[in-house]
């Protein structure tokens, strides 16, 4: 019998394919997420508890609207809690949340280029989540601090904040065949 490494199919002279993988978190939309299930339950309290003694139209209002606004900021805040970030030989990929959404896939032959960010943070999109800006491009930023940014062929940018980004910039560029960003000079010094 003939061991096979790795993930290497049988038959096939290709290396098994490398992945690179990648995650951030914010604790601080826990905080958000509690506000919005404090929504939740009061709405319950009020449909449950209420005496509907002055009318039915404004509980029924104070009611839908607590639980709407319950579940927008829950389902909301938990979409963004934490981003999962995977690049394999074809596609980078992103998860949002604990079930995955959204999600974005990106082909790695619509990349022509991909950069470091050292420092993004939420007030430069525009707030936490899944963001578009005319100006920017598109990006999914759960927390200050580094990020992916990646070039596509159509003009647009994708920027991911994800720990280590650097690592995935390189990982993407070798795949990619992409040379390593040149190092610019401080400018001419005066002696």
């Amino acid at each position: 019998m003939t061991d096979h490494p790795g993930n290497a199919r049988h038959g096939s002279s290709q290396a098994p394919t490398m992945v690179w993988t990648g995650r951030a978190t914010n604790r601080f939309q826990w905080l958000l997420a509690a506000a919005g299930a404090g929504c939740l339950a009061l709405g319950i309290e009020l449909a449950v508890d209420s005496a509907w003694t002055n009318g039915i139209a404004p509980l029924l209002m104070s009611v839908i609207g607590c639980l709407a606004a319950g579940l927008l900021i829950l389902f909301g805040t938990l979409a963004f809690v934490h981003v999962a970030v995977k690049v394999d030989g074809d596609a980078l990929e992103v998860r949002c949340g604990h079930i995955g959404l959204p999600r974005r896939r990106i082909l790695l032959t619509h990349v022509v280029g991909a950069d470091f960010a050292p420092q993004v943070t939420p007030r430069q999109w525009g707030g936490w989540g899944y963001r578009w800006r005319p100006e920017q491009g598109t990006a999914v930023v759960v927390r200050r601090g580094e990020a992916l940014v990646l070039r596509l062929g159509d003009g647009r940018t994708f920027t991911v904040t994800v720990d280590d980004a650097e690592a995935a910039v390189r990982f993407i560029r070798d795949r990619l065949h992409l040379p390593a960003p040149t190092r610019k000079s401080a400018g001419p010094s005066s002696t």
